[in-house]
């Protein structure tokens, strides 16, 4: 038991609260899109979910801050939760299954509580500081989870997001000779890669453009299971607008070729 018990049982409960409206309008022939001014997607699952998660957090924890990807950020103090109602609304558009709702609680600064619940692959994966980092499809169905130990790249597997993107912020060559490197490289892409991490499936996760919903809720469970997780400059945690997670043992030999 930890401090965030409670705080983990009501992200859960969120999540289950969320899954109802997410799943019935995944593939739904009427679902709304819209392109938002940074060309990205949003649904009206997207807003419907947020605004659920926000109305749940007023009446649970009305002290506490709540920020989303897709409304402006509400209430101030140490504790702040952080929300993305789809991860990966672009699968979640085109029919994929590999789609999560993220649930993040921030406390002074700390990431403590980090679920990823993804309905449509019957999985989720949660952690709290100190508790370990757990898969299963609820709190009384899980297993706990580690990180991979492997200790060279060429028996490592990466999992890199979009090389074009590499190519935005110079960095796709660098990106290219890592992946030459490692014995495996594919594109999982959005919270997928830094699951499969978690569960020790890879070894390698980065992307080089990212928000806080989209990072919070997975550092405590890339942590919790052993691994690290930094920005490209090499700062601990999400706060650094990208990410590099690894299983630690082969963190700086990583981020001396592709940080920033």
């Amino acid at each position: 038991m930890t401090g965030y018990d409670d705080d983990l049982r009501l992200a859960h409960v969120l999540a289950d609260a969320v899954e109802r409206i997410t799943m019935s309008r995944f593939r739904a022939e009427d679902l709304h899109v819209e392109a938002k001014p940074d060309l990205s997607l949003v649904t009206d699952a997207d807003r419907d979910a947020e605004e659920l998660i926000r109305g749940q957090l007023r009446r649970a924890r009305p002290r506490d801050a709540v920020e989303g990807e897709e409304f402006a950020p509400t209430g101030s103090g140490a504790r702040r939760w952080v929300v993305d109602p789809i991860d990966g609304t672009h699968n979640f558009v085109r029919g994929v299954p590999v789609w999560a709702t993220l649930i993040a609680l921030i406390d002074d600064g700390i990431p403590v509580v980090g679920l990823v619940a993804a309905p449509a692959l019957g999985r989720r994966w949660w952690a709290t500081l100190g508790s370990g980092a757990w898969a299963g499809r609820s709190l009384t169905s899980a297993k706990r989870i580690h990180v991979s130990g492997v200790r060279d790249l060429s028996d490592a597997s990466l999992s890199y997001a979009s090389m074009t993107s590499w190519a935005a912020i110079g960095r796709e060559q660098a990106m290219l000779e890592l992946a030459r490197s490692c014995w495996r490289e594919r594109g999982y892409g959005d919270f997928w890669s830094y699951m499969l991490l978690a569960e020790g499936c890879l070894d390698i996760a980065a992307e080089p453009e990212l928000g806080l919903y989209d990072m919070a809720a997975l550092v405590p469970i890339v942590v919790e299971a052993g691994g690290r997780f930094t920005s490209l400059a090499g700062a601990d945690g999400p706060f650094g607008g990208n990410a590099l997670a690894t299983n630690g043992l082969l963190h700086n030999e990583v981020l001396a070729r592709i940080g920033t």
